[in-house]
């Protein structure tokens, strides 16, 4: 399998006082496409400065990030910023969608960005909301969606840009057992359809079996990633 992400000896740190805070350390991982990868370990210790370095949302103090073969230290702001809507599927754990808006337009406000436009992105949109199990609630607002509902929209509408790589963070953490899960078999899902490389932050070990591998995180630095010791059906 091809990688779609590698971070090679990637490290951050912010000022803190008189000294530092290493929030990664000399950190490596690769996932490939169509790679389900679960990120676990406590508050801290650096899980989602990890989201935000491989979303392209920060600049590692040292180290490589590269993306479907592109090593971002080598391109402009502006090009990162194409690479991050081109290549990037980032799903928030608050799905944050627009009140005002139905779920297809969510899901199109991602393609005006694109600079696309036009009856094909509609065509898509519904397409989408149809894989991620909400048919039937195209022209709803989020007001008249479930948090499991909403959870969906954000979903459909991070694999708008047929992103490469795909960044969850925390996806269940406001929903209860049963949605939950179904949430994290559509990840599963979605993974397996679109070939993304899909890296989960959670603290819900109950669905590790769900996902390819899981890699632990504690102080900054990473374990190397392990296969579940079984696989869900």
């Amino acid at each position: 399998m091809t990688a779609a992400l590698n971070l090679i000896n990637v490290s951050l740190e912010y000022p803190d006082g008189a000294s530092t805070l290493k929030a990664l350390d000399a950190v490596n991982l690769s996932v490939s496409t169509g790679e389900f990868l679960s990120l676990v370990g406590p508050s801290g210790s650096g899980k989602s400065s990890l989201l935000d370095v491989a979303a392209t949302l920060l600049k590692p103090t040292a180290g490589l990030v590269i993306i479907d073969g592109q090593d971002i230290s080598t391109i402009s702001e502006a090009e990162r910023t194409t690479l991050r809507r081109d290549k990037v599927g980032i799903i928030f754990q608050q799905p944050n969608l627009l009140p005002a808006l139905t779920a297809v337009e969510q899901l199109l406000i991602r393609e005006h960005l694109r600079g696309k436009q036009g009856r094909r992105g509609r065509e898509k949109a519904v397409e989408l909301l149809d894989v991620v199990g909400l048919s039937g609630a195209a022209d709803k607002r989020p007001h008249q969606l479930s948090g499991g509902q909403r959870q969906r929209v954000n979903i459909a509408r991070a694999l708008m840009g047929n992103p490469t790589l795909l960044l969850v963070d925390e996806p269940t953490a406001a929903l209860d057992q049963k949605r939950s899960e179904s949430i994290v078999r559509l990840l599963r899902q979605v993974t397996d359809e679109f070939r993304t490389a899909t890296v989960m932050v959670t603290h819900d070990t109950g669905f590790l079996p769900l996902t390819d591998a899981v890699a632990t995180m504690r102080d900054g630095r990473i374990s190397p990633a392990l296969v579940p010791s079984a696989q869900a059906n």
